[in-house]
Parts: structure tokens; sequence; C-alpha cells
């Protein structure tokens, strides 16, 4: 007797697991976690105006391999058979409230990344992505909602210089998602 309830016990306990790795996107779409699922990093100020520190980083060396896992504001520079260079930015305030732009290292300056980007790299999108769209998609924090295709994302990289939030997960980009600006 004991040992049918504590198999009926596992068999619910198994379905329960399973009901809580598979996950509803906000889009409708339904996919499922798997051990290498990336985990929550802590997001950077989306307008912060200083650049993200990465103190132990020689970029006296040069561009380096990649980053360390986490979220980077940043832009890419450059995107070339599957790997992108990217910098870190900073919100520049204008004049008036709604006024500003982000801004990356001054000319000279080599402080950057290679990462190559995953192919599961996923792009979400502030202008429903297209490279020079009109119509907004963002959210309240100013950053991208409409997930792109994958040719949206290659047009992403290439056009390079848009503000973003960068994942890299070992060492990998595996997320990028526009910052709206003015």
């Amino acid at each position: 007797m004991h040992r049918s309830v504590r198999r009926l016990l596992g068999s619910a306990a198994t379905v329960a697991v399973a009901a809580s790795l598979s996950l509803t996107v906000a889009d409708g779409t339904s996919a499922s976690v798997t051990s290498s699922a990336i985990p929550q990093f802590t997001m950077p100020k989306v307008y912060g105006t200083r650049f993200q520190a990465a103190s132990h980083h020689d970029f006296t060396k040069g561009i380096l391999r990649s980053r360390d896992d986490g979220i980077l504001r940043g832009w890419v520079r450059s995107y070339n058979k599957g790997t992108a260079e990217y910098t870190p930015v900073r919100w520049v305030s204008g004049k008036q409230e709604e006024d500003g732009f982000f801004a990356g290292p001054e000319k000279g300056d080599v402080s950057g990344y290679r990462s190559p980007v995953s192919s599961k790299a996923v792009l979400y999108s502030t202008t429903g992505c297209k490279i020079s769209g009109t119509r907004v998609t963002a959210d309240e924090r100013g950053l991208g909602t409409t997930r792109c295709s994958t040719q949206g994302l290659t047009a992403h990289l290439e056009a390079g210089y848009r503000a973003a939030m960068i994942t890299v997960y070992r060492g990998q980009i595996v997320k990028i998602q526009e910052i709206s600006t003015p």
C-alpha cells in the first residue's frame, strides 16, 4: 500500500516539476527551460550617465575576446562572420528633459569587447524590427518589446551603433534589447 502511494506522489511530483519548467513567453508562445537557460542578471540603469566599469580588464591590450557573463549597456560597433565588437555607452542629457543621446567612449579609447553571437540569440526591438521604423515598441523603461527574426537581428548587428542592453552568457551574446532614444 505504501509503495503505491509513493509511486503516485512521485508521479505527481514529476508532473509538477515538468509544469514548472515550462513557461509561456509574453507573445503567447511556449518555451521549455533547459539546464542552459539564461540566468537573471542584474540590469544596469537604462539611461545611466556613466560607463559600466570593467575593473579586472586591461583594455590597453586591445579589444577583449569576450565580456564576463551579464548585461552591458552598449552598442555593436561592427559585426562580421558571427562575431560582434561592442562597447559600453552612457546617456548624455540634453538641455530639455526629453532631449539627449547615447555616447560611446571617446575616440582613441580601446575599451571594447568581441564576442560570438549565439545561434539562438534574440533581438527585442524598439522600432518594430525595422532599422528606421517609426512605430515605437518599447516598455515604460524604454526597452524594446518586439521580438525580431534572425534576419532582423542580423540587420541590427550590421547597422551598428544602436544603444541596447547586450546580454552575454557563457562568452556569447544571447540577447539584445534595444533602448529607445528620442
